[in-house]
């Protein structure tokens, strides 16, 4: 499949064409139109062994646009199967990569307040590329999308009802960066990203943080906007609202004014003039006060984010510099990474100052005996694009067709030595109950759960006895118990807070304790026949059209026997009006394959 990515900005536009599938992507021609200035434009492409850059007589982003076309004849690159577009800004509508259609379209055009300076340039480049190539489909990924895994508590502004329900609230940016860096990581640790906690650290011209845990984004330093969070090239970063207020009276400046400053003239240019970070270093070595002040409050904001989302997620395994900054600036490396020894994280100075990433090398700057892995890699921002627009377009669509659902409750799975803990050495539990899962059952025996607030009694037990104890209970119950549980999948149990279980015998301490992730079991027949693969998400609706709830981001299990149905717990049945033991069936939207999206491996 040829796929042709733009990625077009307010001031440039950058385009590739790539010959790719769902996992793999080569990069056949790549090319830039930029710094626009009185009819003419600097270009460079790159294809093969041919290096050519210059100027052209393109005076906007609309005509490079339409230049494209001519450079991918002179090329031999016209046959295109599909081309994929960056665009900023997804709202919470998006969650993945999207096939465009005009309604789709105008979806984006309705999210353009969320990202004035950057969803308009998006749109224009994907309004002319559906006139020039009509019959190709065209695929919009999106910044955001990353990030829709964020829980509620990350995203949440503790601002009125009101503002939150017309759209404020936290979303997260550069998604598609974070997601490549993350993935690369992973896999030069030979490690599924499932199975580790990464702070992806994106610093040039736009800045961002991202806490990765176990393949997902968990939270982001950018907000409802880019603006948010890490001290930028013409952005601030985090700035008090109070400023608002300030301002306007002092100086008499409309919410407008503030904005557009914030954005186009604070940063680094609003501390020293200039938005780069490489003149800053070489202005602070020979002693400006104001490119030195500038470096330390731009690593100092990046050292602060990288140990707070360390907390957040309860461990580290690597962090990952990219970005124009990330990737070229040793000593700005060195200044984030100073001070995080604690963490077990410890910079080896010569490997940081020899860096190579040619060949999309993503080379390891640790020190021997860092608990903390270090990588530096490039960011490949178009070939995420082309390997999403090409899974975008590789899915089959699911069938409308409705499945049962399983409101499931508090229960425990118990390893053996669990067991003999809780009701005496060589005790057996004894099945009372088949589950609809093939070989499992629920035991007649009960135990209680206890915590730090209160206690829960008579929990059911699950079989067969399992290598390591897990415990599901619902986000109200955690409550109960006291106990920040975090919402995983079966399994996954690294990291996971300590509980104790009682039973007639002994009590256990023990971690395990989970929130399940909503989840729909199902075989490979019947997930071929409803369009379903194994660890993708997809979106179910539950109930009748006027009270009914959609559950996104419900996660497919494919197991050799496994008997067709969705599982959920009881808060997701008590928001959806079932309880449980009732029947009830839900269905795969159809839509849904428009916004499925694939867990990270």
């Amino acid at each position: 499949m040829h796929i042709l990515v733009f990625n077009a900005g307010s001031s440039s536009l950058k385009f590739s064409v790539f010959r790719a599938g769902r996992e793999e992507a080569e990069e056949l021609l790549k090319g830039s139109y930029e710094r626009f200035r009185g009819g003419e434009c600097d270009f460079r492409f790159r294809h093969g062994e041919t290096d050519e850059r210059g100027t052209a007589p393109i005076a906007n982003i609309d005509q490079a646009v339409e230049a494209i076309p001519a450079v991918l004849e002179r090329f031999g690159l016209t046959a295109l199967d599909a081309v994929g577009h960056r665009v900023v800004h997804g709202g919470a509508r998006f969650s993945a990569a999207v096939v465009l259609d005009d309604a789709i379209v105008a979806e984006i055009d309705a999210l353009t307040p969320l990202a004035p300076l950057h969803n308009p340039a998006n749109l224009g480049a994907i309004r002319l590329c559906r006139r020039l190539w009509p019959d190709v489909p065209q695929v919009a990924v999106f910044d955001t999308a990353f990030h829709a895994t964020n829980p509620p508590f990350a995203t949440t502004y503790a601002v009125p009802k009101q503002w939150r329900d017309a759209g404020l609230r936290r979303y997260g940016f550069h998604g598609t960066s974070h997601k490549y860096v993350a993935l690369h990581a992973a896999q030069e640790i030979g490690v599924p990203a499932s199975d580790l906690q990464i702070v992806s650290v994106h610093l040039g011209n736009g800045a961002s943080v991202c806490a990765v845990n176990r393949g997902k984004s968990m939270d982001s330093s950018m907000g409802m906007t880019p603006l948010e969070g890490l001290v930028m090239g013409t952005r601030s970063g985090d700035v008090d609202p109070g400023a608002f207020g300030f301002l306007g009276r002092r100086f008499g400046l409309s919410t407008q004014e503030i904005e557009t400053a914030l954005n186009n003239d604070s940063g680094l240019k609003g501390l020293t003039g200039s938005s780069d970070m490489r003149d800053l270093e070489d202005r602070a070595a020979k002693g400006d006060l104001d490119a030195q002040l500038a470096i330390e409050i731009f690593t100092y904001r990046a050292r602060k984010y990288v140990g707070a989302y360390a907390a957040a997620m309860g461990g580290l395994d690597a962090v990952v510099f990219t970005g124009g900054i990330g990737e070229n600036s040793p000593s700005m490396r060195r200044r984030i990474c100073d001070g995080l020894e604690f963490m077990g994280l410890r910079l080896d100075h010569d490997r940081n100052q020899s860096v190579d990433l040619s060949n999309r090398a993503a080379p390891q700057i640790q020190a021997y005996g860092s608990r903390v892995r270090i990588f530096v890699t490039e960011t490949a921002e178009q070939l995420m694009i082309a390997r999403e627009t090409a899974a975008a377009l590789s899915l089959p669509a699911p069938v409308n067709e409705e499945i049962p659902v399983a409101v499931s409750a508090r229960h425990v799975h118990l390893s053996a030595s669990a067991v003999e803990t809780l009701f005496g050495p060589g005790y057996q539990l004894t099945p009372a109950k088949p589950l609809r899962q093939p070989g499992q059952w629920a035991a007649a025996e009960r135990v209680a759960l206890s915590g730090p607030k209160g206690r829960l009694e008579r929990v059911a037990i699950l079989g067969p006895l399992r290598p390591r104890t897990q415990i599901e209970v619902s986000r109200t119950d955690s409550f109960a118990l006291g106990i920040d549980a975090p919402v995983r999948e079966s399994g996954k149990l690294d990291g996971t807070p300590v509980v104790t279980i009682a039973g007639p015998a002994g009590n256990l301490v023990t971690d395990g304790l989970i929130i399940a992730a909503r989840h729909i079991h199902t075989n490979p027949a019947d997930a071929a026949r409803l369009g379903l693969e194994d660890g993708e998400y997809v979106d179910v609706r539950i109930g009748d059209a006027d009270r009914g709830l959609t559950f996104a981001r419900t996660l497919v299990r494919v197991g050799a026997n496994s008997f067709t149905e969705m599982h959920i717990d009881t808060d997701e049945g008590n928001a959806a009006g079932i309880g449980v033991g009732d029947g009830e069936e839900g269905e795969i939207l159809q839509e849904a394959a428009t916004v499925r999206s694939h867990s990270p491996g």
